[in-house]
């Protein structure tokens, strides 16, 4: 049996913990930064705090411990939220082996150095004196909650390592979880969280009670901007067509289990951030980091993202939404195959 660290028990780590499980072939240990979970799965089996209703297998361990969770384990999965990426890896780095397979399933960027989290991973890794850490990005459209109870999900493993790749896709994939391969960790890591900035537009429409037109139209030219930013960043445009890309933004768009949907349809209504955010209850919408740091990164390449722009000024700012939209449709008249 194959040894597994999860590093992560919020929604989507404890629902990978219960894939990996359903197989029978891994022994998992799903490292928890709360205390309170590991005592709710520990005897009751069940992440209360979570993902609550979601059976957990007898081979995952749940623990609060760095040295248990690493002990051994041939594929780390790093499920933490984004911003907590770095301080948690400097911890880990001394519990990493070289030949240690990294897969990194967090959909965000870190807000001030604007990198994505392989990135961030490698540069905390390699600074134990390690070679290189072999790495991978898991990204595609999955709500936790469905994925746990078995519904069909076809998500996507990128990475320059095509063994890592290939590893993954084989320990992870069973008959309701299917893994694909790709090699543009780029434009898969940067799809996974550039669409959450979509979504919270998505949810302000909804918010605003505005209908299908709105959202399609939204969903369209917003994969449109994040297709130039993947490109400018190194990536490739093909990459935005499927599971990272197109995938995950339809169903982070329209999906009533989306978070950040959720935080923009409270936002359309007409609550403030601060307002939203106190009644998540320690859940984490990551469009709101990666807002910031697709500015920042669009800035610096020199691409505009008039939608991902107008969401900043509305988290940030207190822009009104319907004036953010208003100013949307009044954009200059252009090509729809123009590249600004």
């Amino acid at each position: 049996m194959s040894e597994i660290a999860i590093i992560g028990a919020g929604a989507w780590g404890t629902a990978l913990s219960i894939v990996l499980g359903r197989s029978g072939r891994h022994r998992i240990r799903l490292w928890a930064h709360e205390k309170e979970v590991c005592e709710s799965i520990a005897p009751h089996r069940v992440n209360e705090k979570f993902l609550p209703g979601q059976h957990i297998p007898e081979c995952v361990t749940p623990c609060n411990d760095f040295v248990q969770a690493l002990a051994g384990a041939a594929i780390v999965v790093s499920v933490m939220p984004s911003q907590h990426c770095r301080h948690l890896f400097q911890q880990m780095r001394p519990h990493l082996r070289a030949e240690t397979m990294i897969v990194s399933a967090t959909k965000g960027l870190e807000e001030n150095s604007l990198l994505r989290m392989t990135e961030v991973i490698a540069q905390v890794v390699r600074g134990n004196d390690l070679p290189a850490p072999r790495i991978g990005a898991l990204s595609g459209p999955s709500f936790a909650l469905e994925a746990a109870r078995g519904d069909p999900t076809a998500i996507t493993i990128a990475s320059h390592d095509s063994q890592l790749a290939r590893t993954v896709q084989q320990e992870f994939s069973n008959a309701s979880f299917r893994v694909y391969t790709n090699e543009d960790p780029i434009g898969v890591e940067l799809g996974g969280a550039l669409k959450n900035t979509i979504a919270i537009a998505a949810g302000i429409c909804a918010g605003l009670g505005l209908g299908h037109n709105s959202v399609a139209a939204l969903i369209t030219r917003g994969l449109a901007e994040m297709t130039r930013l993947v490109v400018a960043c190194g990536g490739k445009a093909e990459t935005m067509a499927g599971l990272a890309g197109l995938g995950d933004l339809v169903l982070t768009c329209t999906g009533g289990l989306s978070r950040n949907r959720s935080v923009g349809v409270e936002l359309g209504r007409g609550r403030h951030l601060p307002e939203i955010l106190a009644g998540m209850h320690g859940m984490v919408a990551e469009g709101i980091f990666t807002t910031t740091a697709a500015v920042g990164l669009a800035h610096t390449r020199g691409v505009e993202m008039p939608i991902t722009e107008q969401m900043y000024a509305i988290l940030h700012d207190r822009k009104d939404p319907r004036e953010a939209i208003s100013e949307l449709m009044a954009r200059s008249s252009k090509s729809e195959m123009s590249r600004m």
